[in-house]
């Protein structure tokens, strides 16, 4: 379900974030082929130190949502940009999501000071804390171009720490039961959400108490966090004999794995069904601008919509883990998400023309019941896909396939953005006129179905659904759309709150 909610809507978007791309992934299992396993014995508490190291990432990455709320008032008034202009930038400055294969690519085979991972955590903690300074400093950042380099500096950080965390829990979770990948699926994911409960509503009352500069400087310390536990991670290079032309029979040898797994079907139409999927078009800024400016939503009420934001999205952790969701068919569960979604989309009607006032409900409760809706919907149908994911990706290329898989959502999260920003521009949508901001709504939202016809791209994919339900499903020929919502900076599934 790529419909976000009126409250996520509310704080624009910084980062593919995310969402997605946050996309995470633990594993109980460990595999004797991973050069980067813990090996038997080393526990902490009897937890694996490069464990915790990874849920410790997934949760920085949540956490970084305290920035979220200051970017959007950052862009919005101090840069005075308008709202197809901040979508551009925000999508923009997730360029660094797009080329994930690329960072994987790296650490599979380019080893720096003798490590594979442990170095590009260190690089990526250091890049993000100097992006988030230059943010934190006044008069350092004063055009959209200087932005945007902050920017990019932040999201490159963060893509990069999530594709090598990804690559290690791909080498502990690629050969797991379904059932037991899903699971582990929801604890990293979990670890992430947890992050942004903790910083969601503090990300507001910091903005409205003490501005948007001094939040970029308490954010610039999470991704010194990532450097430091960087050393708990167990890791090796690539087998070689240590000399140039070995290096680069390796990355040959790299290169040619890859295109052989992007040549399967198995791995091609699952990934175009998902890029269809989650590049609709959405009113992300202009519902920003509309309720900051004709609603005169606070910063602090907007942290408290982000938290709520975040707390549903743990519930449908739980909904997907603990009621019997793993089982069903992900089309199922693609197709029912895309439906409701869609519709409860339209609900932000109601919010821009006022019919909630004249029913008795205040603007503020109507967004947060909006949030923790759709936001936990969304949550529900983005989880198979992770587990979808992570079960595509063959031995030896874990960080560069999977990159890839997870920039198809980060590549349609910049494409939706852009599309948003075409369509606001084109309904004369400005920051200060909203006249037809209801027809862009239903523009989006009814754009969201659009790739329903395409369900059977998901045919084949492996691990994910019962053929019982699928052969239920080809009766019906529908399908899903995923929230945000990180992005991921996604933004996926963190978009605006």
């Amino acid at each position: 379900m790529r419909r976000a909610s009126v409250a996520q809507h509310m704080s624009g978007e910084s980062e593919e974030q995310q969402h997605g791309d946050h996309v995470s992934k633990l594993a109980v299992k460990q595999e004797t082929h991973s050069p980067s396993r813990v090996p038997a014995g080393a526990k902490v508490f009897g937890v694996e130190p490069d464990l915790c190291a990874i849920v410790l990432v997934y949760f920085v990455q949540g956490a970084l949502g305290l920035a979220r709320l200051a970017t959007s008032f950052f862009l919005k008034d101090e840069l005075h940009l308008d709202p197809a202009q901040l979508s551009l930038l925000t999508g923009a400055s997730s360029i660094p999501w797009l080329v994930k294969p690329l960072w994987g690519f790296l650490s599979d085979s380019v080893p720096i000071a003798g490590y594979r991972r442990r170095s590009y955590l260190v690089l990526a903690g250091l890049t993000g804390t100097g992006g988030w300074l230059a943010l934190a400093a006044p008069g350092v950042v004063t055009q959209s171009s200087t932005a945007l380099m902050a920017l990019l500096a932040t999201s490159l950080a963060t893509a990069v720490s999530d594709v090598v965390v990804d690559s290690l829990v791909v080498e502990r979770s690629r050969d797991a039961p379904a059932s037991t990948a899903g699971s582990l699926q929801s604890v990293c994911w979990g670890a992430s959400s947890a992050g942004a409960v903790c910083t969601a509503l503090w990300s507001g009352s910091l903005v409205q108490t003490y501005g948007v500069h001094p939040v970029f400087l308490a954010t610039s310390a999470f991704p010194l966090l990532i450097a430091a536990v960087a050393p708990l991670v167990r890791d090796s290079p690539p087998a070689s004999d240590g000399t140039v032309q070995a290096s680069w029979a390796s990355i040959r040898a790299q290169m040619d794995r890859l295109v052989a797994a992007g040549r399967q079907r198995a791995v091609w139409a699952p990934s175009l069904f998902l890029f269809l999927w989650q590049a609709a078009p959405s009113p992300d800024s202009a519902l920003f601008y509309f309720t900051t400016t004709e609603l005169h939503f606070t910063p602090e009420f907007l942290g408290k919509a982000r938290l709520a934001g975040a707390l549903a999205s743990l519930v449908g952790v739980g909904l997907y883990n603990y009621g019997g969701l793993k089982s069903v068919s992900v089309r199922r569960i693609f197709t029912w998400s895309a439906l409701l979604g869609s519709s409860l989309g339209m609900s932000q009607l109601i919010l821009v023309t006022g019919l909630n006032r004249q029913w008795g409900i205040s603007d503020q409760v109507f967004a947060l019941c909006d949030t923790v809706v759709l936001t936990a919907l969304g949550q529900v149908a983005f989880m198979p896909t992770l587990v979808l994911a992570a079960r595509m990706c063959p031995p030896g290329v874990e960080a560069t396939l999977f990159a890839a898989l997870m920039s198809v959502f980060n590549a349609a999260g910049v494409t939706a953005g852009a599309l948003g920003a075409a369509l606001t521009w084109a309904f004369g949508v400005t920051s200060d006129n909203f006249d037809n901001l209801p027809a862009l709504i239903v523009v989006c939202n009814l754009l969201s179905l659009a790739s329903l016809p395409f369900l059977y791209l998901l045919d084949g994919a492996p691990g994910l659904s019962r053929p019982e339900a699928d052969d239920d499903m080809h009766a019906t020929g529908m399908e899903l759309k995923k929230v945000h919502d990180s992005g991921g900076e996604d933004e996926q599934l963190e978009k605006g709150l």
